[in-house]
């Protein structure tokens, strides 16, 4: 059974995961209290796509003594930071490069971070997987992010904040980059299947090499 949060799948299983160990139960003690089987509480805690009915979550909340909302991420909608105060107890924790590599493994949005002219320091949001050790993304061929590429040093950042638990992880990554021109390597990088979310022709292909890893993770402890 999912005894660990970390071990949940999404980030409604996570929710529960978190708020049934900080009320100190395991899942076949929470199960009983909640009025269900064990078996279906370790599904939603561990499925990859759970949809628990708002009576369930409710349940749920009240067996953990936590307002449902805690569960469910109500408010995700607001910017990050708005949504409560931080936790009382929060506790920052230096993420290993292991463990770095884990957060970023599923791929996502990141930002790109690099030094634009006549401007400074600018993070352009992307759509990337890794390969490797390495970040992969597409943009335009007319964008500062192409004109940028050829920069001595620029890095890539990934977090993810959850408002609700008042948690959440950064990952920094800082190298260099290069715009694949390969007919193989371009043809290795179309089949990761990046679909980049902004409009327009991105048929251009960075790879970013790391050569420093960095992350830390905010935790709420008790």
């Amino acid at each position: 059974m999912a005894e660990d949060a970390d071990a949940a799948d999404t980030d409604l299983g996570r929710r529960i995961a978190e708020q049934r160990q900080r009320a100190g139960l395991t899942v076949a003690e929470a199960a009983t209290q909640a009025g269900m089987a064990p078996d279906y509480l370790d599904y939603l805690e561990s499925a990859a796509s759970p949809n628990p009915t708002a009576a369930t979550l409710t349940r749920l909340a009240a067996a953990f003594d936590a307002p449902p909302s805690s569960l469910s991420g109500a408010g995700l909608n607001l910017a990050p930071g708005h949504q409560r105060s931080a936790a009382q107890h929060p506790v920052l924790e230096a993420l290993t490069t292991e463990q770095c590599r884990e957060h970023l493994a599923g791929g996502g949005v990141g930002r790109f971070l690099f030094v634009e002219p006549r401007r400074g320091p600018v993070a352009i949001p992307v759509n990337y997987l890794m390969d490797a050790d390495d970040v992969v993304f597409r943009t335009g061929e007319q964008t500062s992010v192409a004109d940028a590429v050829g920069q001595p040093q620029v890095s890539f950042d990934v977090d993810h904040l959850d408002d609700t638990l008042s948690e959440g992880w950064s990952v920094l990554l800082s190298g260099t980059a290069r715009i694949l021109t390969d007919p193989a390597e371009l043809e290795h990088a179309a089949a990761l299947g990046i679909d980049p979310w902004a409009p327009g022709d991105r048929d251009v292909y960075v790879r970013m090499s790391p050569s420093q890893i960095t992350g830390r993770r905010i935790r709420v402890d008790g």
